[in-house]
């Protein structure tokens, strides 16, 4: 037997990339004539794809519900490693070439507070349909996984959070700080007297939790002064407590920020200053070290921390500041 014929023989057989990029499409487009369209290939030749790709993976993929196709689990499992590899294999061919910001298509994955989301999210928006129009913005929910491993493992591309301990390589930015104040509806008997900490626990308070926790830092400062609050009502976003403020009693410790955009928006409240002081809060961003050098990152975390820095209590410095870069970027 030739050593060539062993070889063969012997050797894996290689998948065809060309499956992943139309399962990435499929993924993304949810139909198989949005996905030819985007692969410049005639509908029967991608059902033709889909069928080679329900084999390699040996699941449906995708199961007729109606007139729509939808993702099986595994599909779902499998849609952000897969879009992940796509970008990677692309950034391959892009490496030290000229890029064009307003023709890339990229999707980015964020997890961000509501601080962020409600005061920056507009400005941020904009910039980017003026700088990178064919990017999308993907908010991802906060879920059980750490932190710190979604970001390794690409489920989530930019991390923006109050400040908290991540991995060592994990690279961090300051963005601004907060402090929480107090926040009722606008005719709440809280305001006929002075606000002391007794009067604070008088009534009964909203936790915002996306996670569904009813303890957080005012607690500890009540417990410092022997006093404990009564939380009512747990919500995960700080809009559904707003709302409930309006036909009840109950009380919400909000960020500052947070709570001056509710203000400004006439939901009909008042804010208050704790008599429990709270300490500063640091919002950060953080992202993992292979996204350092992507352009298209570095043009979004840039932007972002830009539009912190013009925010009423920035925060100065903190690791790979640079202005945003517009256009073409090497």
């Amino acid at each position: 037997m030739r050593d060539d014929q062993r070889c063969s023989e012997g050797a894996v057989a290689r998948p065809d990339l060309n499956l992943l990029l139309a399962l990435d499409a499929l993924l993304e487009e949810g139909s198989v004539v949005g996905a030819a369209r985007r692969m410049h290939l005639s509908p029967p030749a991608m059902s033709r794809t889909l069928g080679r790709i329900r084999e390699a993976l040996g699941d449906p993929v995708f199961v007729q519900v109606g007139r729509r196709l939808v993702p099986t689990p595994r599909a779902l499992a499998l849609r952000e490693r897969v879009h992940l590899a796509v970008e990677q294999a692309a950034r391959v061919f892009e490496s030290g070439a000229e890029i064009d910001l307003k023709s890339l298509e990229r999707r980015f994955n964020v997890r961000a507070t509501d601080e962020f989301v409600s005061i920056h999210l507009g400005h941020l928006l904009g910039a980017m349909a003026t700088e990178m129009p064919r990017a999308m913005l993907r908010f991802s929910p906060e879920e059980d996984d750490v932190d710190e491993e979604a970001l390794r493992s690409g489920r989530i591309d930019l991390f923006i959070s109050a400040s908290r301990k991540l991995g060592p390589e994990i690279r961090v930015q300051s963005l601004f700080t907060t402090t929480f104040v107090g926040v009722a509806r606008a005719r709440h008997p809280i305001f006929e007297d002075e606000i002391t900490p007794e009067r604070l626990v008088r009534w009964e308070h909203i936790s915002v939790s996306r996670r569904g926790k009813a303890v957080g830092p005012v607690d500890a400062a009540l417990e410092a002064q022997g006093l404990r609050r009564h939380v009512a009502l747990v919500v995960p976003s700080p809009y559904t407590a707003l709302f409930a403020l309006q036909d009840s009693d109950l009380l919400l410790p909000l960020p500052r920020h947070l709570a001056r955009s509710a203000l400004a928006a006439g939901l009909g409240i008042r804010l208050f200053e704790l008599p429990t002081p709270l300490e500063t809060v640091l919002l950060t961003q953080a992202w993992h070290p292979r996204l350092d050098e992507d352009p298209a990152h570095r043009w979004l975390r840039d932007t972002i921390h830009a539009l912190c820095s013009q925010d009423e209590a920035p925060v100065p410095g903190g690791r790979r500041a640079e202005r945003p870069r517009a256009g073409r970027v090497r």
